[in-house]
């Protein structure tokens, strides 16, 4: 199972090592971190960088694309090289997936019109914008595009994965192994939870993907 991230500069960690965590331990598995040069691409927290090992250029296909999210979309989404490299490796895989943002990609590529997806709650409008159908759920899967909320949500996007590639109960095993077992102290993780005032308070946070 050839699996495949892309990552650019000011790309969320998470969204991106949440999934790995996940589809590393399927068998058989080669994941490959690529950018459009190899080495080092800094996170949206400059002090934290990933060593990307390939160079876009050198990826001609992969069985699943993860593509996450970050401020770093933005410029992704208007990056003619990187949505021609995603057109052209979305034909080869199983799985065409993103976190986050990172479905803005896929949908500036032309991968997601008319398809149901979803994205950051507050990305909602411009995901619409280019011709998807926002969903309010953690993973959306329309054929093989499989786009997941924001965040945390990749990990549940992975395991979704996981059980269509190597079964329930490997699944179920490698949430066992990562202790995926989510408790949260507060019920505040969407909107229509947080409410208005909770909301207000995310724009002081300084957060690339909300603002």
């Amino acid at each position: 199972m050839d699996i495949v991230i892309p990552i650019f500069p000011n790309f969320t960690a998470l969204d991106a090592i949440g999934p790995y965590e996940v589809l590393r331990l399927l068998p058989d598995t080669k994941i490959t971190f690529a950018a459009a040069a190899a080495g080092l691409v800094h996170a949206d927290n400059p002090a934290l960088a990933f060593d990307a090992t390939a160079a876009l250029s050198e990826i001609d296909s992969a069985d699943v694309l993860v593509i996450p999210g970050g401020g770093g979309t933005r410029a992704a989404m208007k990056d003619e090289a990187m949505l021609e490299w995603v057109r052209r490796i979305h034909a080869t895989t199983r799985y065409t997936t993103s976190v986050c943002t990172g479905s803005l990609v896929l949908a500036a590529a032309g991968l997601l019109d008319g398809l149901e997806a979803t994205t950051h709650w507050a990305q909602v409008a411009l995901l619409e914008s280019l011709g998807a159908k926002y969903t309010e759920q953690r993973v959306v899967q329309q054929g093989k595009i499989v786009t997941a909320a924001g965040v945390s949500s990749g990990i549940d996007m992975a395991l979704t994965l996981a059980a269509q590639i190597a079964g329930e109960d490997r699944a179920k095993a490698v949430q066992l192994i990562i202790e995926y077992d989510p408790q949260p102290p507060f019920d505040a993780g969407s909107p229509s939870k947080a409410g208005p005032r909770i909301i207000a308070l995310t724009g002081e946070l300084d957060e690339p993907v909300a603002a």
